[in-house]
């Protein structure tokens, strides 16, 4: 009989009283049991931290153990940095404030995926858009397809909110990349999956449902900059993209707002 694997849940917060408690109940009310969870809150001023507080008793009533800090930071990444490095669990997801889990059964399907991929250090699957004043209504779906690292030179990448990656990845390979900004997420399976060849599974599944409006795509400068990023991504791995890469990045993306 296999263990069930040890799953750490970590959540970035900043003034996101709006949009938390959805992202808390969805992960409280996984059927699955193994997890802990951890937020790392940047010192909200709104009432995201009493928001918090009110459902650290409903996780002890579960026997789930849950944490959390709130202080400054420096971005949304050396938040993600933070909550790794406090991080038990064999195996981390990251959970944004303002994206929540599809259904109950997101942690308990992800690991089945780990017990039947035990090469694997890493797992992924699909999620979906949806629009920020009705979670209901599906903007744009990314199906992130099966594992191949040479896919990134046509393009491709998995949705980060989905993967879950094995610790020792971190340890061995490094956290995010703070200086790269929006694209620290690119840059880290960049580095894991075709610089170093981590393997990776795919699970074909919705698990995330996402808010639209995420920091990378708010703005046409935001977009800029997350574009000349993914390029220094490459440079700084030294790796060498294909003269298409790039343009395939953004034409992959016409798909998804169509199939859904």
């Amino acid at each position: 009989m296999y263990k069930e694997p040890f799953i750490t849940i970590i959540t970035v917060s900043y003034n996101s009283e709006s949009t938390i408690s959805d992202t808390i109940e969805s992960v409280l009310n996984q059927d699955y049991s193994n997890y802990e969870y951890i937020i790392i809150d940047g010192a909200s001023t709104d009432n995201t931290l009493n928001i918090i507080k009110n459902y650290q008793i409903k996780f002890e009533n579960k026997n789930i153990r849950f944490r959390f800090y709130s202080e400054p930071d420096n971005g949304i990444y050396d938040a993600m940095n933070k909550g790794i490095l406090q991080a038990e669990g064999k195996w981390i997801g990251i959970l944004n404030s303002d994206d929540f889990y599809i259904d109950d059964k997101v942690l308990s399907s992800i690991a089945h995926n780990i017990i039947e991929n035990p090469i694997a250090k890493a797992h992924y699957a699909d999620l979906v858009y949806v629009k920020q004043n009705d979670i209901n209504k599906i903007t744009r779906y990314w199906q992130s397809g099966k594992f191949n690292p040479r896919r990134f030179y046509y393009g491709w990448v998995p949705p980060h909110p989905t993967l879950f990656v094995d610790h020792e990845i971190y340890d061995s390979y490094g956290l995010y990349n703070e200086d790269l900004d929006i694209s620290a997420d690119y840059e880290f399976m960049l580095r894991i999956f075709v610089k170093n060849n981590v393997p990776a599974a795919y699970l074909p599944k919705i698990l995330i449902k996402m808010r639209d409006g995420g920091a990378s795509n708010i703005s046409l400068a935001n977009r800029k900059k997350g574009a000349n990023n993914i390029r220094l991504a490459w440079k700084i791995n030294k790796l060498t993209p294909l003269p298409f890469t790039f343009i395939l990045r953004l034409l992959r993306k016409i798909p998804q707002y169509i199939w859904k």
